[in-house]
């Protein structure tokens, strides 16, 4: 193998690569709009979302309550809900969202609580939906005030002090810092969106060098010119290489301008309570760059090698999206809680670099699971660029109609 010639090559096929437009846009474009509109845009949408949710004042349905005047004027008196009288199509005005909620007070309610009887209020309500959510939480936050308040009337009438139905507390406390919570929290989609902006980025730079290539019928003039295939590889793996790693790096830098916006947002409007007290660090950065290397010579090197096969761009392209999905499971999978870093885990491609980029971005390094991870994906890649090598050998392959 010749290092110049591979020089000679890459450059050629960089220069044509960034002329290409879809390059352009998944190599530069992708990963720096992509963050921002993840962590700022979505961030903005949800809250001014639920904000509007929390400002409406739903519609509750009151079922019973008849013989109970005092609970019925104590709800009536509520300024944040718009009681309406009970009908028997409760359930189906719920899920038709014309009312949020239904609150049922059982016959006799006043009575019983006053002579100190077991009683059920049942609130009903659509799961899942936001706003029917919301008004059954301020129905059931009503009557747990309601409940407290009587008990301790009751203990008061009797000279009995509240610590009777009360006789401990029991409070939990935080010991992480608050940056390996915040990253805990959310360091998992880190690694999930570059790992996935590398594919990306890769793809389409894969696809144009092999498919490309032959449905332009340019392979042959290549093929043709006194360079090695082996060197021909190297320096077309090395274009493709360029655009995942530049994707990634992108997507780093535009992701930690996120944060930092979006922590800079959140301090104004909440001071001290911000809940995003998570940063970024030099060395996180280096270190999840360091990791996501060997997964980008993998996607690169298998990307030139499921294209190879394909006849045009849109065969190339029909070979290569499932791939998505195969990277995708894994990238989610450790999202999913519990899913933890172990020998096993380790050595499985994606997976494992996910999962120790999570580590890494809450501030915890197991320096041996690193090793390991980098040094098996680093075999992973290397089997794959020495099968795309000895696929540029097959004439069977170059030339299939």
């Amino acid at each position: 193998m010749s290092l110049h010639t591979v020089g000679v090559v890459y450059r050629k096929e960089l220069r044509d690569s960034l002329r290409d437009r879809r390059t352009l846009i998944s190599m530069i474009v992708v990963p720096i709009l992509v963050m921002p509109l993840m962590t700022l845009g979505i961030g903005v949408l949800s809250a001014k979302l639920i904000g509007k949710a929390m400002e409406e004042v739903p519609k509750v349905m009151v079922l019973g309550g008849a013989d109970s005047p005092g609970v019925t004027a104590k709800l009536a008196a509520l300024k944040d809900v718009d009681f309406v009288p009970g009908t028997s199509d409760y359930a189906e005005q719920i899920s038709d969202k014309k009312v949020r909620a239904a609150v049922e007070i059982p016959p006799g309610f006043d009575a019983a609580v006053s002579r100190g009887e077991m009683t059920t209020v049942k609130i009903y309500h659509y799961e899942g939906d936001l706003k029917s959510g919301l008004a059954a939480t301020k129905i059931e936050k009503f009557f747990d005030d309601l409940r407290d308040n009587t008990v301790k009337e009751h203990l008061a009438a009797r000279n009995l002090p509240e610590s009777l139905v009360k006789p401990f507390e029991v409070t939990k406390q935080n010991v992480a810092p608050p940056e390996k919570v915040s990253g805990a929290a959310i360091g998992g989609f880190i690694p999930y969106f570059i790992i996935i902006l590398c594919l990306t980025g890769a793809m389409y730079p894969a696809i144009d060098l092999t498919a490309g290539e032959k449905e332009r019928g340019t392979i042959e003039t290549i093929l043709c010119s006194p360079v090695s295939r082996t060197d021909l590889v190297f320096g077309k793996f090395l274009m493709v290489l360029t655009a995942s790693l530049s994707t990634g790096i992108l997507a780093m830098l535009s992701m930690g301008g996120s944060f930092a916006v979006a922590k800079r947002m959140l301090s104004s409007m909440m001071g001290k309570d911000n809940p995003l007290q998570f940063s970024i660090g030099i060395e996180t950065i280096l270190t999840v760059f360091l990791m996501v290397v060997p997964v980008a010579v993998l996607f690169s090197a298998g990307l030139l090698c499921i294209a190879l096969f394909a006849k045009s761009y849109k065969e190339a392209q029909s070979y290569i999206s499932p791939l998505m999905i195969v990277v995708i499971i894994p990238a989610i999978m450790a999202l999913l809680p519990g899913t933890e870093l172990n020998t096993r885990m380790a050595l499985i491609p994606v997976l494992n670099t996910s999962l120790v980029c999570k580590e890494i971005t809450s501030g915890t390094y197991h320096w041996n699971y690193i090793a390991m991870i980098f040094a098996s994906t680093c075999v992973y890649a290397a089997l794959a660029l020495g099968i795309a090598v000895k696929l540029f050998q097959r004439e069977d392959v170059l030339f299939r109609t």
